[in-house]
């Protein structure tokens, strides 16, 4: 499968909270592989399925040096949010050319649906945990720039606007 198109920031469906998975299906994990093979193309560490225009609760992360080690998530949520920050460059294949530094806990602690359809508790730190609650953003209608000031969000949203 190629990998999927992207959505494009201003469109209102990366501004909408994503439904939940009912049951891991066979779609589901085709949708999963599509997202894997998206993210390995960009290059990423994560795809919120959003991203390509599903709007469903599913999210993928590899940040793993060689890859291939992609977490498959239906429903994720953060369970638990380590106190220290830890500061990270990100951006987004959905508003491509322009990034910013966001400051997001070093660890978490998620619980998602895997693709057996079992509900799985897992402990991430660094870009790991990073990514993951970049993803959860996206399934709740946020972009990694929603997180900065009012000032710096409206300076980022002008530089891409000159890029387009």
């Amino acid at each position: 499968m190629p990998a999927k198109p992207f959505v494009m920031w201003p469109d209102k469906r990366l501004q909408t909270v994503c439904d939940p998975v009912e049951a891991v299906t066979d779609e589901v994990r085709a949708i999963w592989d599509d997202m894997v093979e998206t993210m390995d193309a960009m290059p990423g560490v994560g795809l919120a399925a959003p991203q390509i225009g599903v709007m469903l609760r599913l999210a993928v992360v590899d940040a793993s040096d060689e890859r291939g080690k992609a977490i498959r998530m239906a429903n994720p949520e953060i369970l638990h949010a380590s106190v220290e920050l830890r500061p990270h460059v990100e951006a987004s294949p959905n508003l491509p050319g322009v990034h910013a530094e966001i400051k997001r806990p070093r660890a978490v602690t998620v619980s998602y649906i895997d693709g057996a359809g079992i509900r799985v508790r897992k402990d991430l730190v660094g870009l790991w945990a990073t990514s993951v609650q970049h993803q959860i953003d996206h399934l709740n209608g946020r972009m990694y720039f929603d997180r900065l000031s009012r000032v710096k969000r409206d300076m980022l949203l002008k530089k891409a606007r000159k890029r387009a």
